[in-house]
């Protein structure tokens, strides 16, 4: 059975599990509108600012107890050019097996938690052209202990409802 839920603040019942997260990292904002096309190369897989930042995009993924597929924030995460270099010549290989898994740090702030920002991560690629795949370097942090022991799907809901409709 697929998860499902009704929004207690919109009233429409969401099907699916959801997969949230921002279109641009964080640091894309610090770039003003006016410079952005010249400053940054952006598509929905990576973004590049100023030919010295690289940022990939991936899916984050939380266990939620008593359901098949997990929860997924999809994120930004910085690498270092060579990183992002041999990240960009797997990306396209139907079987991407090493490169990696590559050093990175979070380039989203996820609304529910304390500042995600520059949290250290892992970037491990996938097969078949699925996102990378992010992990949380292990810390105290509550997003990596929700990543390591999993979350409720009332948290799920939690999360959605303060994602796509704002604090109350």
């Amino acid at each position: 059975m697929s998860f499902e839920f009704q929004c207690h603040r919109c009233g429409q019942v969401h099907k699916g599990m959801p997969r949230l997260g921002p279109d641009v990292p964080d640091s894309y904002h610090e770039v003003s509108a006016a410079e952005q096309a010249a400053r940054c190369t952006l598509s929905a897989d990576d973004c590049v600012i100023d030919r010295t930042w690289f940022f990939v995009r991936g899916a984050l993924e939380i266990p939620v107890a008593f359901e098949d597929e997990a929860f997924a924030w999809l994120v930004w995460v910085s690498l270092n050019e060579s990183d992002y270099k041999a990240w960009r010549a797997a990306r396209d290989l139907p079987r991407r097996a090493p490169p990696g898994p590559f050093r990175g740090w979070l380039n989203t702030r996820l609304p529910g938690y304390p500042d995600t920002l520059n949290l250290e991560t892992r970037l491990h690629l996938r097969d078949r052209g699925r996102r990378p795949l992010v992990e949380v370097a292990p810390t105290g942090h509550p997003l990596a202990l929700e990543q390591q022991d999993g979350i409720a799907a009332g948290r799920v809901v939690q999360l959605y409802t303060l994602t796509v409709h704002g604090a109350p």
